[in-house]
């Protein structure tokens, strides 16, 4: 399985902070042709990924997307028009720069490498 953040949109310097994919790395057209393993390691990494996302970040809410298998939470705060599929739309969501970005990525390993042992973020 492989999970990390969605990348920045061609012309763009930022990106939404906290958006995540996580996709199987055999290649399939849909969900239906993975297997059952790889189904549950799937679901089991999405899973993680947002309780690693309101530990980390103090999502208030995180959305799962099959459209990329994506993983992307709501930031407290967040207006109802900006909510599910417009929730990086949002103007005051977070942005940022790769390097930004890398270092979130290294606390969400941090945390899922110790199992949920790490304390969550201040809501």
């Amino acid at each position: 399985m492989y999970a990390g953040h969605a990348l920045i949109r061609p012309g763009e310097t930022t990106a939404y902070l906290s958006y995540l994919m996580a996709e199987p790395k055999r290649h399939v057209s849909g969900l239906e042709f993975l297997s059952d393993d790889e189904a549950r390691a799937l679901g089991s990494t999405v899973a993680r990924l947002s309780r690693a996302l309101v530990a980390v970040v103090a999502a208030e809410h995180v959305y799962t997307f099959v459209l990329g298998d994506q993983v992307v939470p709501r930031c407290p705060g967040a207006p109802r028009e900006y909510r599910g599929g417009r929730v990086d739309e949002w103007p005051e969501a977070p942005r940022a720069c790769p390097a930004e970005i890398e270092a979130l990525s290294a606390r969400l390993r941090m945390w899922l490498a110790s199992d949920g042992a790490l304390q969550p973020a201040a809501r």
